[in-house]
């Protein structure tokens, strides 16, 4: 069976990147010289994913801020390149522009608030397929990618219903995340979103943004299934899904990290630097140095 789409989500507004946010979609900030998109449409490539759906937020300049960047030729830019001598530096984007079929929409509007209703919108895109995988923009992993991994769960188990990445974390920001609880037989019982103390929380597994669904979650993904404060969760729907099938649990191979707010971005940007740049210790030295 193989696994050819996915859909990668917007990060919403991001009011706690004002301003910069006003103008371009968070997913477009930099990690290295490479934004936050590109990684994770990276992954899916990595992973051998053939077409990639953006769900841009609506009401913005997001999509077309993604059309650009991914689709535009930039010859102007090519030819100032080449005129000055610096033709290698055009390298990056014709790896961007060599990229497999990226399709970028708009959330649908008139959806309910949530991280579900980006998968509800790019819904015709994957309905056919046995298979196809989600990735939350907001989330970036090091060192192997999820994709792959759930990618190749799948492939091990295709009665699955779903297939969900997890990491284990410190009990110290256990009620920050989505915490799994599993079954007997080690798939997905529930998730217990955010649990206040500790001993509220079913296990040291975190659930994020890296699921591989069957479309079978279109059946619990509807609008009026909101959950929590309204909203429309992915969550919810898989955990319907684990009431009917498996749900299979693959803890990640890579490190999970978050650039959801400032101070997480910068400490993701931080690692990232220190483990795939060659001024990696340019930037140690600068550290020890202050």
């Amino acid at each position: 069976m193989t696994v050819k789409k996915a859909i990668i989500t917007d990060a919403g507004f991001a009011s706690r990147y004002l301003p910069i946010t006003k103008t371009i979609p968070k997913a477009m900030i930099p990690i290295g010289a490479k934004p936050v998109m590109q990684l994770c449409v990276e992954e899916c490539v990595e992973a051998g994913i053939e077409e990639i759906i953006i769900v841009a937020t609506p009401g913005t300049m997001s999509r077309a801020i993604y059309d650009d960047y991914f689709h535009s030729k930039s010859e102007n830019v090519k030819a100032l390149l080449e005129r000055q001598g610096k033709a290698e530096r055009f390298e990056p984007v014709a790896e961007v522009l060599d990229f497999p079929k990226i399709t970028v929409i708009e959330q649908d509007p008139t959806l309910p608030y949530g991280n579900g209703s980006p998968i509800v919108s790019a819904k015709s895109y994957v309905e056919g397929e046995d298979a196809f995988v989600v990735l939350y923009s907001d989330d970036l992993i090091l060192g192997k990618g999820d994709v792959k991994t759930l990618i190749e769960e799948y492939e091990k188990n295709p009665s699955a219903k779903a297939v969900i990445a997890a990491q284990e974390m410190p009990e110290s920001v256990w009620h920050k995340y989505g915490m799994i609880a599993l079954k007997e037989n080690g798939t997905l019982s529930h998730i217990v979103e955010k649990p206040k103390t500790p001993d509220l929380s079913p296990s040291n597994l975190t659930s994020y943004g890296r699921y591989l669904l069957t479309p079978e979650v279109f059946e619990y993904l509807i609008p009026k299934n909101t959950g929590l404060d309204g909203e429309l969760w992915t969550v919810d729907a898989i955990t319907k899904l684990a009431e009917t099938g498996d749900v299979i649990v693959a803890k990640s191979e890579g490190k999970w990290i978050t650039t959801g707010d400032p101070k997480n971005y910068f400490m993701a940007h931080l690692e990232y630097v220190l483990r795939n740049t060659d001024y990696a210790d340019d930037v140690r030295k600068f550290i020890a140095e202050n």
